[in-house]
């Protein structure tokens, strides 16, 4: 990752039980989310207030929304889900 990641791309991530559960409806594991956050390629601001978009790739394109929380210095995965290729 370049140089212009926010500084808090390196804090801990968190997952929540709505994120869980997401991930498993979409046959992905904490791991693969993991896994598939370290060689991410982009982030841009999401649509809601303090989230954040982070592409990434695991068998397709994904994308992983994020927010950060200051003053915990976490990163809360928000959801996760594979973009649609156009038909």
């Amino acid at each position: 990752m370049g140089a212009k990641w926010p500084s808090w791309w390196e804090w801990e991530l968190e997952l929540t039980g709505y994120t869980y559960r997401r991930l498993g409806e979409r046959d992905c594991t904490e791991i693969e989310l993991r896994r598939m956050m370290e060689p991410a390629t982009g982030c841009r601001p999401g649509k809601g207030e303090g989230r954040w978009v982070i592409e990434a790739q695991f068998r397709k394109p994904w994308k992983v929304v994020v927010e950060p929380i200051l003053k915990k210095e976490r990163l809360v995965v928000v959801t996760a889900y594979e973009v649609e290729e156009p038909k």
